[in-house]
């Protein structure tokens, strides 16, 4: 059965509450998720909170996710938990032993990498006895501080992220029905300069975690009403499977929300409905994690515009449209009887021996790969997409239920923008962007 949730952003003071915690907010925030009919929340502590100290893990801020989980649990929620925070709405959360005269590299200095090990092995220590926690993620979106974009990048080499996620996927001795899991932005699908790989994404962990947000281009070039815009998600989610080890490895719509400087507040429910209804045709798809629970108070400043308005709730707590329309959405898609029919018709994507994309660019919004894509699901095909060395094994596409394969001719341009929360764009006071 399909999933749904809400990244959960405290009402009041956002996630600044992790440093005391208001328990009562808390359990009235998680009250009106399950009041949706949701079946889990995302937790997302703050890591300068947890691991101030290379060499010290705050045990009370330990307590205080565990806490956080068990309050889930009275109100019928599973909850996974995120580690390195790491990144949240243009803000970044890097504690002081790796910043300005102890600056350091979260991917390439061994002691920085131990210490998130310990801290990952902490948390699921403190955690898997709840039996309603779902697993970790090792972060949220980390791999935007090696973007070429960051203003205080932290250079990798995709050898490098290898070795990284290796240590922090080690630990073999947790619990097996909870999960541990990378997430990566989009940058790792669409940027040819980024040293996360789709193989990174698609082949650690125990599922693959996409984040979908239309104002990477595709809104800008396409509207976020479109075909493409609408079925961004879809498309994220098949290519997380091409480039998946197995066919049975499940994706994780992680993160996915209707930014209000691209669509205005009366369309955004038809935009949700039409994107999760979507995503749901995808065999592959575990679960559908809405950006966000809470509106972010607009008591706090700096903050890009459209972070105060992305809440299935305001910040008081009053249930918005679109979280109307995601619980009726929900429900619906929970009572189907089975599993989407297999995708018969696929999209090659170009890979080396390695299984690396020849261009990244041209899997990107207005790419080939994804502008043919696109055109076969405008036209009810049902696409899926495949690597060009599946498409020269005859058992692997069997075993995807491919039976004919589609070339997209290369178009040479890429629409996509890595500025992840896209801060130079205006608010949609109508319609949607052209």
């Amino acid at each position: 059965m399909l999933r749904f949730g809400a990244n959960h952003t405290p009402s009041g003071d956002w996630f600044f509450d992790w440093m005391s915690p208001d328990r009562d907010r808390r359990r009235r925030d998680f009250e009106a998720l399950a009041g949706l009919g949701l079946d889990h929340v995302r937790l997302l502590p703050l890591w300068p909170v947890l691991q101030p100290n290379r060499t010290f893990i705050r045990r009370e801020a330990v307590d205080h996710v565990r806490e956080a989980v068990e309050t889930a649990a009275e109100f019928g929620l599973d909850a996974s938990v995120d580690v390195i925070q790491g990144h949240l709405s243009s803000f970044d959360f890097v504690p002081a032993w790796l910043t300005s005269w102890h600056a350091g590299n979260i991917f390439t200095d061994p002691d920085a990498v131990q210490a998130q090990v310990r801290l990952v092995s902490a948390l699921d220590e403190a955690l898997s006895d709840e039996p309603n926690f779902l697993g970790l993620t090792l972060g949220n979106e980390v791999n935007q501080f090696l973007a070429t974009s960051h203003p205080q990048a932290m250079p990798a080499t995709p050898e490098d992220v290898t070795a990284w996620l290796e240590a922090l996927h080690a630990d073999g001795a947790r619990d097996p029905r909870q999960f541990r899991l990378n997430a990566e932005y989009d940058a790792v699908w669409y940027d040819d300069t980024h040293a996360f790989l789709p193989s990174h994404a698609a082949r650690f962990g125990d599922m693959s975690v996409i984040h979908s947000w239309v104002f990477n281009g595709t809104a800008q070039k396409y509207g976020a009403l479109s075909e493409e815009g609408v079925r961004h998600a879809e498309y994220l989610i098949e290519l997380a499977a091409a480039f998946a080890a197995s066919p049975a490895r499940p994706v994780w719509l992680q993160e996915v929300g209707a930014p209000m400087n691209h669509i205005a507040e009366r369309d955004a429910p038809d935009f949700l409905e039409r994107t999760v209804r979507s995503a749901a045709d995808s065999a592959s798809l575990w679960g559908v994690t809405w950006w966000c629970s809470h509106d972010v108070s607009r008591r706090f400043g700096d903050f890009p515009e459209l972070e105060h308005s992305l809440g299935l709730l305001d910040e008081n707590g009053a249930v918005k449209p679109i979280g109307r329309r995601f619980a009726e959405v929900a429900a619906d898609l929970r009572q189907r009887a089975a599993r989407p029919a297999t995708r018969t018709v696929a999209v090659i994507v170009p890979v080396d021996n390695g299984d690396r994309p020849l261009s990244r660019a041209e899997l990107s919004p207005g790419g080939g790969v994804f502008e043919t894509w696109m055109r076969l699901a405008a036209d009810g095909s049902r696409p899926a997409l495949v690597t060009s060395n599946q498409a020269s094994r005859s058992a692997m596409l069997a075993a995807r239920g491919v039976d004919r394969l589609v070339d997209a001719p290369l178009t040479g341009r890429s629409f996509y923008s890595a500025v992840s929360d896209a801060e130079m764009f205006p608010p949609v006071t109508e319609g949607h962007a052209p």
